[in-house]
């Protein structure tokens, strides 16, 4: 199959808000926006309904991450932080729960392409996407799960960009998370 004008156009918009974030750069968020605006419209197209509520969801947490990177922290920006290991763990959990909950709800209600993966990808996004809005450091390490996951998901659809992409995502966020522990040792 071969790509999209719709999907090279999403892929390199969320080409540089992800790389941006991975800088701990506030642009990532406008960007997101519109990325997520054009990748909501291909999975839709390619069956992916998990992946359009992601989408759905991002635009709203990207709106808020923007504000708060802005004046998170009573009016200062906020600074790279890190979370408690039972927070985590109780995320952790919660993102098990849903994955099984949504996926069975695609199974039986949609004519879903792999509603578990698929959900996996929805429930530890919303989980990476809330950390990251947080200026939490772990958000990486969850990405790094979540790219893992996608890369073969969108191959099997035929999203090949997409999935060429999520690889490089995935390197990105290896190296994202190096960079913002040395930002966060700095004081950033």
């Amino acid at each position: 199959m071969q790509s999209s004008a719709l999907e090279v156009a999403a892929n390199a918009v969320m080409a540089a808000s992800i790389f941006l974030a991975g800088r701990n750069n506030i642009h990532s968020w406008w960007l997101g926006i519109v990325g997520c605006s054009l990748l909501s419209v291909l999975f839709y197209g390619t069956q992916l309904y998990a992946d359009v509520a992601l989408q759905l969801f991002f635009i709203v947490t990207c709106i808020i991450g923007w504000r708060q990177w802005l004046r998170g922290d009573h009016g200062h920006a906020l600074h790279i932080r890190t979370t408690r290991p039972a927070t985590l763990l109780k995320m952790a959990l919660a993102a098990v729960v849903a994955t099984a909950a949504y996926g069975l709800m695609l199974k039986h209600f949609t004519d879903a392409f792999a509603p578990f993966v698929d959900s996996a990808v929805l429930m530890f996004s919303v989980m990476a996407q809330v950390l990251l809005m947080g200026r939490r450091i772990e958000n990486w390490p969850v990405w790094l799960l979540v790219n893992t996951i996608s890369v073969p998901l969108y191959a099997s659809r035929g999203l090949y960009l997409t999935a060429a992409l999520y690889v490089a995502y995935w390197i990105n966020a290896l190296v994202a998370w190096r960079h913002w522990r040395r930002q966060r040792a700095a004081g950033v």
